[in-house]
């Protein structure tokens, strides 16, 4: 065009430039040349997807089109994903038929074998109806996860995404048949070994195998996070259990970890077995043994993360679940005990039924909230024990080597001063013993999860022990709601908001009027005690856009989000920060021009 229509072709340059700056952001233009005549037909905003997106933001403040604030309030955090994952690519999907759709969170049905074959360099898809802390090793061996049941935030979902590998959940038109190691969905039967993919950015489950396109880290992204750290008043941690994934977390930007769930390190291979052994253990000394070579494992795995995390705080709860969750389902053994019956595997099959007593002497009505956390370790408290001798152990002999280790312990459950003051106890003279064996005093803080509605009412108690909190608002919103997590996402939650009773779905975006008054209860009540308080949350809702503004309003010192969310939560963060601004702002002339027109009222 150039060439042949050099002054139309200068027209539109002129035109493109100038519309390009009116509206200051790039314009797809519609134009017309009609003899020799440029028509300009229509201009609008262009529609990019995310790399576009940090691109020409990044490219208009270099040519003085935008300011650094206003290029990072133009983007949609949750947009960054698509930057941070690997994606299905789009064009090859018309392809393949979709089978399932899933409620998206981030085949194979045997949990051993699944390991086994990924062990082996085989790409395996963990296909189960739900999943347990027990199926977590054939996470590490899976390269996705797919259930029957479930939502975001069931165990599938939260422990993939902390993975940063695919899921889908929640395909209740999915028929699994375990025995002859097959799925179905209408018509269509899928038979182990056979290629199917995951999307795990819209929860589609496709026959056959989808080429996928590579994350990049784009100079521009990089740039945008720089400036949105710039900005942001709001810490951004990690939820992290292992030593890679804080290193990729630290890699995105994140300032410190602010879960790391200790019950994730008992479900490695070398791990899960030793554990299972502690809780069939009939006698204290018994589970003080497999504990010791337990403690040893788990403070490795301390001494890594602290390390990965030198100079940043790392928040690590003590146990959680309830110890049934580490164990086989009940039906799962009782199928066992009859195929060990038939096969006459008499030593197997009395080993089979010394867990299947104990699963049932565990075994809990509601487990959600049953005998978890901090209950576990007042009713064991050699478990606890174990752990917070880890924990100072690790940060002691990280000190000696001059690592600037920052551990902080964190008790989950906690629904009373007096049950945190009970382990406090321990914590005392656990800290005590190990200073005085190291020669030196170490710097750990205690603190708790607020996850129960009543810690948040009595906060100021709390506070008067613990030197930080942190908002469990995965288990929060449950109490608060009095929802089942799993049941409501899996049964009713869409039909909620199909019929607008729920606008958003609490578990992903943070229920401010209820949930949220209950937190803001409890920062008022804490720092009311302690003016200094650090104040975090740790729940799902970390990694939410939404939420994050929620807590930079309210006077959060930071959130923690899973590894992949991080770049996420530093844009919205930063983001809150610049609305905020901009609100008060907004006010300030607002009063201003209130009162110079009272002035003008009492002139007249």
């Amino acid at each position: 065009m150039s060439k042949e229509l050099p002054v139309t072709y200068s027209q539109l340059v002129k035109t493109c430039d100038k519309l390009e700056r009116h509206y200051r952001e790039p314009q797809d233009l519609e134009f017309t040349v009609e003899q020799g005549k440029f028509y300009m037909l229509q201009t609008r905003s262009a529609k990019m997807n995310a790399v576009g997106m940090v691109r020409t933001s990044v490219e208009m403040v270099k040519e003085k089109l935008i300011s650094k604030e206003r290029a990072i309030l133009r983007l949609q955090p949750e947009q960054l994903e698509q930057l941070l994952h690997k994606t299905i690519d789009t064009q090859a999907v018309k392809n393949h038929p979709t089978l399932v759709r899933g409620i998206a969170a981030s085949p194979v049905f045997d949990v051993k074998k699944a390991v086994k074959m990924g062990e082996d360099g085989v790409k395996v898809v963990l296909v189960r109806e739900e999943t347990k802390p027990e199926d977590v090793p054939a996470f590490f061996a899976s390269v996705g996860i797919l259930t029957s049941r479930g939502g975001k935030t069931s165990h599938a979902a939260v422990v993939a995404r902390g993975m940063g590998k695919p899921c889908v959940v929640g395909c209740s038109d999915m028929k699994i048949d375990y025995e002859t190691k097959k799925f179905q969905v209408d018509s269509k039967t899928v038979f182990e070994g056979e290629v199917i993919t995951l999307d795990g950015s819209n929860g589609s489950v496709f026959l056959g195998e989808i080429p996928t396109i590579e994350p990049h880290l784009t100079d521009e992204f990089k740039t945008i996070l720089r400036w949105a750290e710039e900005i942001k008043r709001l810490g951004i941690r990690a939820n992290v259990d292992t030593p890679e994934a804080a290193k990729l977390a630290r890699t995105y930007g994140a300032k410190g970890i602010g879960l790391c769930r200790t019950e994730r390190m008992f479900n490695a291979r070398d791990r899960l077995g030793l554990f299972v052994d502690m809780i069939m253990a009939k006698t204290i000394e018994e589970r003080k043994q497999v504990l010791e070579k337990l403690k040893v494992l788990q403070k490795s795995d301390f001494k890594e993360i602290l390390k990965v995390m030198e100079r940043y705080p790392v928040t690590i709860r003590l146990l959680d679940p309830p110890l049934h969750e580490f164990l086989p389902n009940i039906e799962e053994l009782i199928n066992r005990v009859h195929n060990l019956e038939k096969q006459n595997a008499s030593e197997e099959l009395a080993n089979t039924k010394k867990i299947l007593a104990r699963a049932r002497e565990l075994a809990e009505i509601n487990p959600m909230m049953g005998h978890r956390g901090v209950r576990v370790g007042i009713t064991f408290p050699e478990i606890y024990e174990m752990q917070i001798r880890a924990i100072c152990e690790a940060a002691g002999e990280l000190a000696k080597e001059k690592i600037d280790a920052r551990a902080q312990i964190m008790v989950p459950q906690v629904g009373s001063v007096d049950e945190l003051n009970e382990i406090k106890r321990i914590y005392d003279s656990i800290k005590s013993n190990v200073e005085s064996s190291l020669g030196m005093k170490l710097k750990i803080n205690f603190g708790t999860m607020l996850e129960v509605v009543r810690s948040c009412l009595t906060a100021d108690e709390i506070a008067k022990t613990a030197e930080f909190f942190s908002f469990g608002t995965n288990d929060l919103t449950q109490a608060v709601f009095s929802f089942s997590r799993e049941d409501a996402e899996g049964k009713f939650l869409s039909e909620y908001m199909e019929k607008e009773i729920l606008t958003e779905n609490p578990f992903q975006s943070l229920d401010v009027n209820g949930v949220g008054s209950l937190m803001e209860i409890a920062i008022a009540k804490g720092k009311q005690l302690r003016p200094n308080l650090e104040i975090g949350i740790c729940g799902e809702h970390g990694g939410d856009p939404n939420s994050i503004k929620f807590c930079h309003k309210a006077g959060l010192s930071y959130v923690s989000a899973s590894s992949h969310r991080i770049p996420i939560a530093i844009l919205a963060a930063a983001q809150a920060a610049l609305l905020e601004k901009s609100e008060k702002k907004r006010r300030k002339t607002k009063t201003r021009k209130k009162s110079k027109e009272k002035i003008v009222l009492n002139q007249n």
